[in-house]
């Protein structure tokens, strides 16, 4: 009898139907259904009572208000044309003006800005929930651009031809219906496309797979038909002097992290010999630029590579790659991207950032660092297409981000602009840890606490974590948790737990599938680390996580309730069983694994935040929050998650902004609220 029973609980286990019968909360996974929405419009509205008749959410509204609206903040650059675009939102301009200013103007403290697109204009002529959301412009002049618009700042995007010299759409000019898609330019008259051309011609990730050659004549000419299980399919031009194509490759990519690469040729595609785990990064000097993410050809993890386009057109089988850069021990490539004529190369090392110019001539690759400030986070922020400038910015946890112009060619950089401090940083210390995880691996951490504090385990401190897709997360400049909570006497911890990308692909792989238990292992052990420190304790200490970072506190919260007094979960990831199901969760079954192997399923059960909620279980009082245009994580994650909660008697607070994306910020006054709400939450759960 027993073993009849554990064969049938093996088999309910391994069967994906028998979980999707026995919830009983699919039907918040209707996104738009009236039910659903009835049901977080309730759950907002009791939130908003908790949260928002506190007498600090006014103060904090108003502070956030002021970060997420001033008028010095930096306005992000964008190259094109010979000189400087960008996207600004203010209080008056909540959708933003996509707007244009010389390179020598926008150097001056007051820019002469020429709008290009009032995008709050366009939504009300259109009756739209327009969010501008990039510009891809063909080169050289860089006047005809393919804008890509998003209603309500989900990822799907629609399509326009915009020409900014009459700051008009261009009339019958090329334009695709919303969806998730890749478009490149070929020539004036020609781009590369993949989108939905048929109804459910998507992967199961809901992605393109099939590329086109498009004419402005609307002739279109399939060159690239993946699978629908791949995640999708990209096309890379590959761009050279004077803006000419000088190649086309096609990324298909088979799992999040791994990838075929196709030189497209006039006798079709011919295969450009890589190992799975490789990323296309940059073409310059005609060298084609990947990065390595394993060990191969004698190159290690890590590793940034080029081959030379002449060569994979001659005989793609017997073309050799050259060495750019090999990363150490203590040192992760962050960013590669191409000027005109070097190719530049963002690091960590030991979590610190700098920046590496390289230059290719007689066949081999030198580079030199650029002249940057030392012991901070540096941030490519574009590279110039014309000539061999780049933008970056340098920020640290209290010191407030500036932007630098550096020349690749003659090695010089200047500041141009910096962010005038948001906060009192003078009562703050910055400091490293190493926290011991379960398997004796080190796992640093940075604490910024008040230089006055007791060391008596009462210190208010929030702990905020990621640890996936090698994602690094180095100190940066948080103006908002700056001033709404470390100006009130909380610390801010970030744990730079393994699945990130602090330490290169090792420091991510290590976690990957099976192995993701230690990742939050890494986590609690940082939260021990800060008890046995007695800089915080139990009753003081919170943790906050987005999506990725929904499965880590989620699971965090399941695994080790005793551990913590608040958990922010946003945009997050939770059912962890049905995932590989819901908007683009199936292009993450290389990090996570696949719920319909049984053996998959089998580790993915034991952590899943969703199905490992017990009854009778003395839970911290969470914070779930989501948006309903979030159409990469699936607003269901979170609302079941609080559902459950409520079905065990737990208590819980839930938010679900109506728009916006997977971002939640793409309105600054609804993202001074969403923090707002944050910050007092956090006030009540560790300071009161």
């Amino acid at each position: 009898m027993k073993m009849l029973a554990g064969a049938l609980a093996a088999l309910l286990l391994t069967a994906p139907s028998a979980i999707a019968q026995d919830d009983p909360y699919l039907w918040l996974e209707e996104v738009e259904s009236p039910r659903a929405l009835a049901w977080a419009e309730a759950e907002n509205a009791r939130t908003a009572g908790v949260l928002e008749t506190d007498p600090r959410y006014q103060p904090m509204l108003a502070e956030a208000r002021a970060i997420f609206t001033a008028r010095d903040r930096i306005p992000t650059p964008r190259f094109r044309a010979g000189g400087i675009d960008n996207l600004w939102q203010d209080a008056e301009h909540p959708h933003g003006l996509w707007r244009h200013a010389s390179e020598a103007s926008y150097r001056t403290a007051d820019p002469a800005w020429e709008t290009l697109i009032d995008v709050d204009a366009l939504s009300k002529a259109e009756g739209r929930n327009w969010f501008f959301k990039g510009a891809t412009c063909l080169k050289p002049q860089e006047t005809l651009c393919l804008v890509r618009l998003s209603d309500g700042g989900g990822d799907a995007v629609e399509l326009r031809e915009f020409d900014t010299s009459t700051k008009a759409f261009v009339a019958g000019g090329f334009r695709f219906a919303e969806a998730k898609q890749y478009v490149e330019w070929l020539d004036r008259d020609t781009l590369v496309v993949g989108r939905e051309w048929t109804p459910g011609e998507v992967t199961e990730s809901g992605y393109p797979y099939v590329l086109k050659i498009v004419g402005r004549d609307g002739a279109a000419r399939e060159i690239f038909r993946g699978r629908k299980t791949d995640v999708w399919a990209q096309p890379v031009v590959l761009r050279g002097e004077g803006g000419r194509a000088d190649g086309l490759i096609v990324d298909r990519g088979l799992s999040f992290f791994e990838a075929e690469f196709s030189l497209v040729t006039d006798k079709g595609l011919v295969p450009i010999a890589l190992p799975k785990k490789a990323r296309e990064e940059a073409y310059v000097d005609g060298q084609a630029v990947f990065s390595l993410q394993e060990a191969w050809g004698g190159f290690q993890a890590g590793a940034v590579i080029a081959y030379d386009l002449a060569a994979l057109k001659a005989d793609a089988a017997k073309a050799r790659p050259t060495l750019v850069f090999q990363p150490g021990p203590r040192q992760a490539v962050q960013q590669v991207a191409a000027t005109d004529g070097r190719l530049i190369v963002t690091l960590l090392e030991d979590v610190k950032g700098a920046v590496d110019a390289y230059d290719f001539a007689d066949g081999r690759w030198s580079g030199k660092r650029l002249p940057l400030p030392a012991d901070a986070n540096i941030q490519l922020v574009d590279t110039a297409g014309s000539d061999d400038e780049l933008f970056v910015t340098v920020e640290g946890f209290l010191t407030p981000t500036s932007l630098w112009l550096a020349d690749a060619a003659s090695g010089e950089a200047a500041q141009v602009k910096a962010l005038p401090a948001r906060f009192d940083a003078s009562t703050h210390v910055v400091e490293q840890f190493w926290a011991t995880s379960s398997d004796g691996a080190k796992i640093p951490y940075f604490l910024v606490r008040p230089k006055a504090a007791k060391l008596d385990g009462s210190l208010p401190t929030l702990m905020y974590g990621y640890g996936g897709f090698q994602l690094a997360k180095p100190p940066i400049y948080m103006p908002e948790a700056g001033k709404l909570w470390m100006e009130r006497g909380g610390a801010y911890v970030i744990a730079n737990i393994r699945g990130g990308g602090e330490f290169g692909p090792a420091w991510h792989q290590a976690v990957l599938r099976e192995k993701r238990q230690l990742a939050f292992d890494d986590f609690a052990a940082v939260a021990r680390d800060l008890a046995a420190r007695r800089i915080t304790s139990a009753r003081r200490l919170g943790i906050y996580g987005r999506s990725n970072g929904g499965v880590l506190t989620t699971v965090s919260m399941t695994q080790h309730p005793e551990l913590w007094n608040a958990v922010v979960v946003e945009s997050p990831l939770i059912d962890m069983l049905r995932y590989h199901k819901l908007s683009a969760g199936a292009s993450w079954v290389g990090e996570y694994g696949n719920p319909d192997v049984p053996e998959d399923r089998a580790f993915i059960a034991k952590y899943s935040g969703y199905q490992n909620l017990k009854p009778g279980v003395r839970y911290p009082l969470a914070y779930i929050t989501t948006n309903t245009r979030d159409d990469r994580v699936h607003p269901g994650h979170a609302r079941k998650f609080a559902a459950r909660l409520k079905e065990l008697g737990v208590p819980y607070l839930y938010y679900e902004q109506t728009f916006g994306g997977h971002a939640n910020d793409a309105d600054p006054e609804l993202n001074a609220r969403r923090w707002a709400r944050h910050y007092v939450y956090l006030a009540q759960r560790l300071m009161d």
